[in-house]
């Protein structure tokens, strides 16, 4: 059934299918704890998220973990070369069976020493041989779908989800035109970031760039913000640039690299984003993991060639963690503040005829999506 708090309600303009005459999501879809949780299963827990980079999970015993939510997922490259994902829980008693990144030569659980092999049959369980019509195959690790996609691990709760590549058209086309030696790429570091606010926020946040000139001086002189476009396209949408304003901007200096542009930089539904910067051939990806109502993690994770991260590259990097990260994380927290005043419920997408880069309708695209996946009503002439 349908919360009352996701229609539409005394004091609500309409949210509609059309950007320029939409009013953006109410407050509540931002900090309701009801919503919150509702998300949970009808977003979290039907898409496909973010688990690591293949080369993390490359030899035979190499995992990687990852928690949507209050599901633990890990995946594992099985003995004769499979990538799997399984529920991270022993299913003798329940508890988690591995933590972080690693390797071993067999899962063992650390309560009760219950021992899988990596394609999730359960090997040794002791004093079981005792226990009457026991059957070790019925206590195989339950699995979870997973994925490769331009080097990205992916994992899906929903055992009837359609193929990532088949949901995001064209997005492999795009990511391998700006840097086509993407197989090539390794995990270099990930970077946290605790952020006071709705993991949407985040995400409206990356999606426009009307706040760019006011608030990120030094990424306006890295990037033609002229030739900056922002394109909607099912469950992602693009914003690219031309080439670069100068290599040598108040960001980073660089050398051109195998593709020469300004910057590339992809959402995909529903809470990660990918970046590619100018210069060497480089891939990361941003990652907004929700916590609690008004509190979400973010995870950066760097993909370079051989896993080696140059001077160039560490001045880009450097600039990420020093500047603009920084710059989002302030803008996204005082928004959160923001949205919990009396004095504001709904503001209107200021969206323009050319789309250019001063245009939000990619956070109309973003927030359509969300109500979409609540089963939201928020305009009497349209019921998503």
């Amino acid at each position: 059934m349908t919360l009352p708090i996701l229609n539409l309600m005394p004091g609500d303009a309409p949210f509609r299918a059309d950007p320029q005459n939409s009013y953006t999501l109410p407050a509540r879809f931002y900090h309701d704890h009801a919503i919150w949780e509702a998300e949970k299963s009808a977003i979290f827990f039907k898409t496909w998220y973010y688990a690591g980079h293949v080369s993390q999970v490359a030899e035979s015993g190499q995992f990687l973990t990852v928690k949507i939510h209050d599901q633990n997922v890990f995946v594992a490259r099985s003995r004769t070369g499979e990538l799997n994902a399984f529920y991270n829980v022993c299913p003798h008693r329940g508890h988690e069976l591995v933590s972080g990144t690693g390797r071993k030569n067999i899962i063992t659980c650390p309560y009760h020493a219950w021992a899988f092999d990596f394609d999730g049959t359960l090997k040794a369980a002791r004093n079981t041989e005792n226990v009457q019509g026991f059957r070790k195959e019925e206590f195989s690790l339950k699995p979870v779908k997973v994925e490769v996609f331009c080097g990205l691990v992916l994992v899906n709760l929903d055992a009837q989800a359609a193929p990532f590549a088949d949901q995001m058209g064209e997005l492999e086309k795009e990511i391998r035109h700006f840097v086509p030696s993407v197989d090539d790429l390794q995990f270099a570091q990930r970077d946290s970031y605790e952020v006071e606010a709705n993991w949407k926020v985040l995400v409206d946040n990356f999606l426009e760039c009307y706040h760019c000139a006011p608030a990120h001086k030094d990424f306006v002189d890295l990037v033609d913000m002229d030739s900056y476009r922002t394109i909607t396209c099912g469950l992602y949408s693009s914003q690219c640039a031309g080439n670069p304003k100068t290599l040598n901007s108040r960001a980073y200096s660089f050398q051109p690299g195998e593709v020469d542009f300004g910057y590339a930089g992809w959402f995909v539904w529903p809470n990660f984003t990918i970046w590619a910067y100018p210069g060497e051939a480089n891939l990361s990806v941003l990652q907004m993991n929700p916590t609690a109502p008004e509190r979400c993690v973010e995870f950066q994770d760097w993909f370079v060639k051989d896993g080696v991260v140059t001077d160039q590259l560490r001045d880009a990097i450097t600039y990420q963690i020093d500047v603009l990260q920084p710059e989002d994380i302030g803008l996204c927290e005082s928004v959160q503040k923001g949205l919990k005043s009396s004095g504001y419920n709904q503001g209107r997408f200021v969206v323009d005829e050319g789309l250019t880069e001063l245009s939000e309708h990619a956070v109309h695209h973003f927030q359509n999506l969300v109500a979409e996946a609540l089963g939201a009503k928020l305009d009497p002439d349209y019921a998503p």
